[in-house]
C-alpha cells in the first residue's frame, strides 16, 4: 500500500516542523487506508457492516442540529 520512502525521523533529534501540505498528504493516504479498510470489512462481513450502516443512519436521524 505505501511506498517504501525515506523512514520518519520521529522523536530522533530536533527536526523542522512538518509543512502544512506534508500533513495533508499524510492525512490524505490515512484516509485512504482507512476507506480501504472499511470497504475490505464490508466485504468480509456483510451482514455485520449492514447493521452497522442501519445503526448509523438511525443516529443520522434521530440527532437534532
Amino acid at each position: 500500500m505505501r511506498d517504501a520512502g525515506p523512514p520518519d525521523s520521529t522523536g530522533s533529534g530536533p527536526t523542522a516542523p512538518e509543512t502544512d501540505a506534508e500533513r495533508r498528504r499524510r492525512r490524505a493516504q490515512f484516509l485512504r487506508d482507512l476507506a480501504e479498510a472499511r470497504a475490505l470489512r464490508a466485504r468480509v462481513q456483510p451482514r455485520r457492516a449492514k447493521a452497522a450502516r442501519l445503526r448509523h443512519a438511525m443516529r443520522m436521524r434521530t440527532f437534532r442540529w
